[in-house]
């Protein structure tokens, strides 16, 4: 599900192609579907993808092993300046995962007719608000007169690509071009630790919970 969510997000709300030289910034980059997003707008046509994250650790793993051309640490560093150095000619596809404040300054930084793949709001589920979240003033403000297309998406609305996404992910994924990240806490008793973890950023990639390594044929 996280590889199809990246894959027909960026294809259907992206309008990435071959050659047209985009930027990309990905937010919750070391999580499930941003880790794999990244990798997916370089091998669709991107010719620059950012990578917005929380820890040191994920940013090394970012660019070190998942192609990642930049990686911002919120946690630590101004992310509005990290992102005019690292995007220097703005940003024309967003996959978001979190929203608020970081979405609020990513978007800031978009071009005109540029595009947000609505993922996730990750920051904003625990408030009583609509989804998508509405925009400040300002934001919206920016939307509009830029002409950014911010459309709610749902995977399952799109099973007629399913089988086609599996085989491309496949593909990929068996001549290498596509890496998978799984963080993995063994127990059904620790389901709320691991889920809680997540929730706060504590897994690379997937979050996993092994109930049992034996397999049943």
């Amino acid at each position: 599900m996280p590889g199809l969510t990246s894959l027909i997000g960026i294809q259907e709300k992206g309008h990435i192609t071959a050659g047209s030289n985009k930027t990309m910034v990905v937010s919750g980059a070391a999580g499930a579907c941003g880790s794999v997003a990244g990798q997916i707008g370089h091998l669709l046509g991107c010719s620059r993808v950012v990578g917005i994250c929380g820890t040191h650790e994920k940013c090394v793993l970012l660019t070190s092993e998942l192609g990642f051309d930049a990686a911002i640490n919120y946690k630590k560093e101004n992310v509005a300046e990290q992102l005019r150095e690292s995007c220097p000619a703005g940003v024309d596809v967003y996959f978001d995962n979190v929203g608020g404040n970081i979405s609020d300054t990513v978007i800031s930084q978009m071009n005109e007719n540029s595009h947000i793949i609505l993922c996730g709001q990750i920051s904003q589920y625990n408030k009583d608000v609509p989804y998508p979240p509405p925009l400040s003033p300002a934001i919206e403000a920016i939307q509009k007169e830029r002409n950014i297309t911010r459309e709610r998406f749902l995977v399952l609305n799109y099973k007629d690509k399913f089988e086609p996404g599996i085989l491309q992910l496949s593909q990929w994924f068996k001549e290498g071009k596509l890496k998978i990240k799984e963080t993995v806490i063994n127990g059904l008793e620790n389901m709320g630790a691991a889920f809680q973890s997540m929730m706060t950023g504590g897994n690379i990639g997937k979050q996993i919970v092994c109930i049992s390594e034996e397999i049943s044929l």
